[in-house]
């Protein structure tokens, strides 16, 4: 693939996310918690991190002490809360269903599921560590067959 960067000036970044990256305080809980909601590791770092690739981006579970490791160059600055995720859904139904399952498995629920100001319907739980996800319909942003959103 062409440099994409040196194509254009100023270069610029592209618009995509290829990893997130989510702060864990126990890897094998927050590990545990993920597959229970029939995900699957499809990398593993050193005892210490876990990949799951979710359709064309990655989600990494990353212990304390490597993020600790990670973020040294700027300790003064580690972020304080945790990080807020989506999962659109293709049905409404889909919403209580998801969100029902995600509490079996450990998750807290934060909002229950209910119709939203914006014309959708969503609810939120917590996993294990207090990142957020919210479990949403979005019928102003159709998914394709693959699960990808176009945002409108």
């Amino acid at each position: 693939m062409a440099n994409l960067l040196a194509a254009k000036d100023p270069p610029a970044m592209e618009q995509r996310v290829t990893l997130i990256t989510l702060h864990v305080a126990d890897l094998a809980r927050a590990r545990a918690f993920y597959e229970g909601l029939g995900w699957g590791v499809t990398a593993e770092g050193a005892g210490e991190a876990c990949f799951f690739q979710l359709g064309p981006l990655g989600l990494c579970l990353l212990g304390r002490a490597a993020y600790l490791r990670e973020m040294a160059g700027d300790a003064d600055h580690v972020p304080p809360g945790p990080s807020m995720l989506a999962h659109n859904v293709f049905h409404k139904a889909d919403v209580d269903t998801l969100l029902s399952f995600a509490l079996t498995q450990g998750g807290r629920l934060v909002r229950p599921a209910a119709e939203q100001f914006w014309g959708g319907y969503s609810g939120m739980f917590a996993d294990p560590d207090g990142h957020y996800w919210e479990i949403a319909y979005n019928p102003y942003w159709p998914l394709a067959d693959d699960g990808r959103v176009t945002i409108a």
